[in-house]
């Protein structure tokens, strides 16, 4: 698999100083979150935007039908039947984005993982096991994946990274109850967990978005 994929990227500023890397859900693409930019709030801190691609693959659950997604999908049991490869895959695929950042000059340390359902989970399962400390990251209507290794395979460098957690209450894809258990594992584990929750399916709130930004200007700070 390729380590490089394809991205959409807006800057607040001609010279950022930080980053956030906004993964998508299922079969959507960078397309699907670059229009929450200018309702962040964010406009006077000079952050790079970048809303990657995901791959294209079978997914099961959709009769094996092509699309974008971050890993396979076997089941809507999210728990019993995980796609590790897919997710791992995915993990080495986000890690280069953070290094590519860091390429052009921003630290991983001024760097947010955002994502939505897949995008969510990817964010945790690539966040948590970063070997340099994440600015925090930002997890909407997903969920926890390979709960179980989460704590033998977590690094300590994003131990006291904050994480903003958000979800639908009539959510029918990622069920509330399960990213309430994948909030109260991460709290047993010592993470700082911001936890909101709105009136909605899966779908995103604009008091979250609001939310989004003022979290955003918390961990933004030189």
């Amino acid at each position: 698999m390729s380590t490089e994929l394809e991205c959409i990227e807006i800057s607040t500023s001609p010279h950022p100083e930080f980053s956030v890397i906004w993964l998508h859900g299922l079969g959507a693409d960078g397309n699907d979150f670059a229009p929450i930019v200018p309702e962040l709030g964010v406009d006077n801190i000079p952050i790079r935007f970048v809303f990657p691609h995901a791959p294209v693959m079978p997914v099961t659950i959709n009769n094996g039908m092509a699309m974008r997604a971050w890993y396979d999908i076997y089941m809507m049991d999210l728990v019993r039947h995980e796609d590790e490869k897919g997710l791992r895959d995915s993990q080495l695929l986000v890690q280069a984005l953070v290094a590519r950042e860091n390429a052009r000059g921003i630290p991983t340390e001024r760097i947010v993982l955002a994502g939505f359902s897949q995008g969510s989970a990817m964010t945790l399962q690539t966040g948590l096991r970063l070997e340099e400390r994440l600015a925090g990251m930002v997890c909407l209507s997903g969920y926890l994946p390979l709960a179980a290794k989460t704590a033998a395979e977590r690094h300590n460098a994003n131990g006291q990274t904050p994480i903003f957690m958000a979800h639908g209450t009539e959510d029918p894809v990622v069920p509330l109850a399960r990213a309430h258990e994948s909030c109260a594992l991460l709290q047993e584990l010592g993470y700082d967990v911001e936890w909101h929750s709105y009136p909605m399916p899966h779908a995103v709130h604009p008091d979250e978005v609001a939310a989004i930004g003022t979290f955003l200007k918390k961990v933004f700070t030189v």
